[in-house]
């Protein structure tokens, strides 16, 4: 298990900056804002959603080779989305 972490940190270790530039800022951006200092705002909770959703479009984009794996991420992602919505409009509703 440790072998197979330390090849996908090599690996994102040769990433482009932008990439790796997104991928921390949204993986910052969704954990920050689904933490319980922002839960009372939905719409910090739908952007961390949206953060997530471009953190597996990435990846998954980055894993088109891999069907299946491009596959599980693009689903995520879509199911990322739908939940964003989803707190945009209940917060658009509550406001």
């Amino acid at each position: 298990m440790m072998f197979r972490i330390k090849i996908i940190y090599k690996q994102f270790l040769r990433e482009p900056l932008w990439f790796k530039a997104l991928i921390i800022s949204t993986l910052i951006i969704s954990v920050l804002f689904s933490s319980p200092l922002f839960s009372d705002n939905a719409y910090y909770q739908s952007a961390s959603k949206l953060a997530a959703a471009i953190f597996f479009l990435a990846y998954g984009i980055k894993f088109r080779r891999n069907t299946k794996i491009a596959v599980l991420f693009f689903i995520i992602m879509v199911f990322s989305l739908y939940l964003a919505w989803d707190h945009f409009d209940e917060a658009r509703y509550l406001n």
